[in-house]
């Protein structure tokens, strides 16, 4: 039964201690700097618990595994939603998303980034984990601009800018060193997004 009937009152049962919620971003802040310093491979429970003041079981009753730790850290730091296309040209709203995703990419720390695609190399848990991060967020950046542009979108032209616009942005952040200001960004809108994304 649920609950006791003594003295004619109604009781709750008893099924253990709250969560405590206080201690999550503890946990995952954590985890995020200790996977920026160390790399996923020697990321630990127990150095995130040390660091955090969490108990390694507090810890582990939230997450089932360093995958799922991570994932949750790095959903829990997720870029500000996209802008939603004015509609008034193509250009206008391709820019205007590309800058934004440009600036989300910019502001994530190149080491952070660099463990993670290690981790998703090596760990396939985590890869599942954030490959379903990545698609919720593609389809929440994409999906405004397909709606209000259908007519003028090639088909799969949320697909390629979804595959081709983070791509050139990381190549130009972590291989070329370079930041992606407004003269790489009208670069890619012009020369590379805009022939692929428009109906001919």
């Amino acid at each position: 039964m649920g609950a006791s009937q003594s003295s004619g009152m109604t009781q709750p049962s008893v099924m253990g201690r709250p969560r405590d919620s206080s201690r999550d971003p503890a946990i995952l802040d954590a985890t995020l700097s200790l996977l920026t310093e160390v790399g996923y491979e020697q990321l630990s429970v127990e150095a995130v618990a040390g660091r955090s003041g969490a108990a390694k079981t507090t810890i582990y009753r939230r997450y089932r595994d360093k995958a799922a730790l991570v994932a949750a850290a790095v959903e829990r730091r997720a870029p500000a939603k996209p802008p939603q296309p004015a509609g008034e040209s193509l250009r206008e709203d391709v820019y205007s998303l590309a800058a934004w995703l440009a600036r989300s990419i910019s502001e994530q720390d190149v080491g952070l980034l660099g463990a993670l695609f290690a981790g998703m190399r090596n760990d396939a848990r985590l890869a599942e984990a954030m490959r379903r991060i990545l698609r919720r967020d593609q389809t929440a950046m994409t999906d405004g601009l397909v709606r209000q542009a259908a007519e003028r979108l090639a088909p799969g032209a949320a697909t390629f800018f979804a595959e081709v616009a983070p791509a050139m942005i990381v190549q130009r952040i972590v291989v070329v060193g370079e930041p992606c200001d407004a003269a790489f960004v009208a670069h890619l809108v012009d020369d590379i997004l805009l022939p692929l994304l428009r109906r001919t």
